[in-house]
């Protein structure tokens, strides 16, 4: 089902930026489930570039039973820019979740005018994928802007209404990356070092996706796909006290 949204980003990325691979650790760019009826297989792919110090994206195909994209860009330490996340699922026709947004690093007034207000012309364009459910394990007031797309659908509105919309975000996003000037203050770039990091940490202490890993993959592999490839400036140890 999200075939076509990897391959618009892939080919985004390899036209844009002179693009190195990055390494994921061995054993994790690819896996095939032996568990249940229908068989399972995941795909990793990662990135970098002057401007984009971490690109991933993750494709799981279960045929009909589950179909998932998942994809976080994690700018250079040199820009103060959101990250984009993109995270697509599809369990069978019925069960569609689809979330796109510009993950902001930081809430105060200035950062939202500068990077989050821009995408609120493309929002309210689709505006029916902007649903305002409850988010069950995050907070949606850390790393998710008002603007992002987040809603219930289905696949006619996926291929019709969801596929211009993710064209739309990503074409922002660069015109976002491209105004951002380079931030020359030591204090200023570990200030996104570490805004960054505890990013992963967050995401890592409370990606659901962790469940649906283990239930293809097990527990073990599931917990090294967690940390040592999606959120790998993430430490085990504090998210081992609150499981």
């Amino acid at each position: 089902m999200f075939g076509p949204f990897k391959e618009y980003l892939e080919k985004e990325l390899f036209d844009r930026f002179e693009l190195q691979s990055r390494s994921i650790p061995p054993g994790l760019e690819s896996n095939i489930s032996d568990r249940g009826k229908n068989q399972a297989t995941i795909q990793s792919w990662c990135y970098q570039s002057p401007e984009l110090r971490k690109i991933r994206y993750t494709y799981i195909d279960a045929g009909e039973t589950a179909q998932v994209f998942n994809s976080v860009i994690y700018p250079s330490h040199h820009y103060d820019v959101p990250f984009l996340g993109i995270d697509f699922l599809s369990f069978g026709k019925k069960k569609i979740l689809v979330v796109l947004d510009f993950q902001p690093l930081f809430r105060d007034r200035a950062y939202q005018e500068k990077y989050i207000e821009p995408m609120r012309e493309i929002r309210d364009r689709y505006n029916e994928l902007a649903q305002n459910l409850e988010m069950k394990f995050y907070d949606a007031n850390q790393y998710f802007s008002k603007y992002l797309l987040f809603a219930k659908t289905d696949p006619d509105t996926v291929v019709n209404r969801l596929f211009p919309a993710y064209q739309e975000y990503i074409q922002l996003y660069w015109e976002t990356l491209a105004k951002a000037k380079p931030l020359t203050d030591p204090e200023d770039i570990q200030r996104i070092v570490k805004a960054q990091k505890d990013y992963d940490q967050y995401s890592a202490e409370r990606d659901p996706a962790h469940g649906l890993f283990s239930s293809y993959f097990g527990a073990k592999w599931a917990d090294k796909f967690l940390y040592e490839f999606l959120f790998e400036d993430a430490s085990p140890l504090a998210v081992a006290s609150t499981r």
